[in-house]
C-alpha cells in the first residue's frame, strides 16, 4: 500500500531527457490522477480503455517535443467498433481525451479500428492556421502507427513504448534527430534502441523517470531536465456552449426550449452539463439585430 501511494504522487509527470554524445532526445511520462480523472467520468470496454490510456502518453510525448504553445489533438478514426478516440495536449501539460465505441469490442487494435487513420492537429496559440496531417493506420499498435506516421510525415525516426492500466498510464520515447550524422552517432542510436527496447511494462508504469533512466542508460552520457508537471484540463465552459448557441440562430434554440423546456447541453470530455432557459436565451441574442422588432413605418 505504501508503495502504491508513493507511486501515485510522484505521477502525472513528464520528464525529457537528451543524448550528448549524439543527436538523440527522448521522453518519459507516468499519468495517474490526469487518467483517472479521465475514467471518472466515462466507462470505457477494456480494451478501448487501455488504447486511450495509451494515446494520453502518446499526446503527452509528442507535444514535448514542439516548440510551439497551443493545442495538439491526436485522433483514430475507425469504421470498426471504434468509431474515435481523440485526445487534446494544451502547451504540453493539460489534457483531455474521450472516445466512441461500441460497448462489445475485440481486444486487438486492427479489428477494434477496423479501416483507420490517425489523425494529428497543431493549432499554435499565435497563429490562427491549423496544421493537420491524416495517415491511414498501420501497424498491430498506438506504437507502431505512430512511427509510421513521424517517419513518413516529419522523416523523423522515432519510436514509442506505451502501456496503461485501470489505475496508471505510462510512456517512453526516443527520437532521432536531423543531422549530419557520423557512424559512431549512429552506432549510439542501435545501441539506444536496442536498450529503450528492453522496458517493459510494470516499469513504465510503476518506477519513477530517474530509476528507468538508470537502468536503461546507465552507461550513457545523458542529460536529464527537469520534471514538467501535467494535469486533466476541460477546455469546456458556458461562454464556449452560449457561443455555440448562437450559432444556431435565435429562431432554432427558442423552438428547442418550446420543445423540451430548456437548452441542456453535456460536455463530451468532462460531462459538466450546461442549462440555457427562455430567459438566459433572450439574453444570448439581445444584442442581434434580427431579433428585435422591424422599425416603425409610420411617417409624421
Amino acid at each position: 500500500m505504501v508503495k502504491d501511494f508513493f507511486i501515485f504522487i510522484m505521477s502525472d509527470t513528464l520528464q525529457r531527457f537528451l543524448f550528448e554524445q549524439a543527436p538523440i532526445r527522448g521522453a518519459s511520462v507516468q499519468l495517474s490522477a490526469t487518467w483517472q480523472a479521465i475514467l471518472e467520468r466515462h466507462s470505457y470496454p477494456k480494451p478501448v480503455q487501455d488504447l486511450l490510456g495509451e494515446m494520453m502518453a502518446a499526446a503527452a510525448l509528442l507535444s514535448s517535443t514542439l516548440k510551439m504553445k497551443g493545442r495538439m489533438t491526436l485522433q483514430l478514426q475507425g469504421e470498426g467498433p471504434l468509431k474515435l478516440m481523440m485526445v487534446e495536449c494544451i502547451d504540453g501539460h493539460a489534457l483531455r481525451g474521450i472516445a466512441q465505441c461500441d460497448e462489445v469490442v475485440p481486444e486487438d487494435m486492427p479489428s477494434l479500428v477496423g479501416n483507420g487513420r490517425l489523425v494529428i492537429t497543431l493549432e499554435p496559440e499565435e497563429s490562427k492556421e491549423r496544421y493537420q496531417s491524416i495517415v491511414n493506420l498501420v501497424g498491430q499498435s498506438l506504437s507502431d502507427a505512430l512511427t509510421d506516421y513521424l517517419i513518413r510525415s516529419e522523416q523523423l525516426e522515432t519510436y514509442l513504448w506505451l502501456s496503461a492500466d485501470h489505475l496508471h498510464t505510462a510512456g517512453l520515447m526516443i527520437q532521432k534527430l536531423p543531422s549530419d550524422w557520423h557512424e559512431h552517432e549512429q552506432l549510439l542510436w542501435d545501441k539506444v534502441y536496442h536498450l529503450s527496447a528492453t522496458i517493459k511494462s510494470e516499469e513504465m508504469l510503476h518506477l519513477p523517470h530517474q530509476e528507468i533512466f538508470h537502468r536503461l542508460y546507465h552507461e550513457e552520457d545523458v542529460r536529464i531536465f527537469e520534471e514538467e508537471p501535467i494535469c486533466f484540463r476541460c477546455t469546456c465552459t458556458r461562454d464556449r456552449v452560449a457561443n455555440m448557441l448562437r450559432t444556431l440562430g435565435h429562431a432554432e434554440v427558442k423552438e428547442i426550449i418550446k420543445d423540451q423546456g430548456g437548452v441542456r447541453v453535456a460536455c463530451e470530455f468532462c460531462n459538466q452539463k450546461y442549462e440555457f432557459d427562455s430567459v438566459d436565451a433572450e439574453q444570448l441574442f439581445a444584442g442581434d439585430v434580427s431579433t428585435e422588432a422591424p422599425p416603425n413605418p409610420t411617417r409624421h
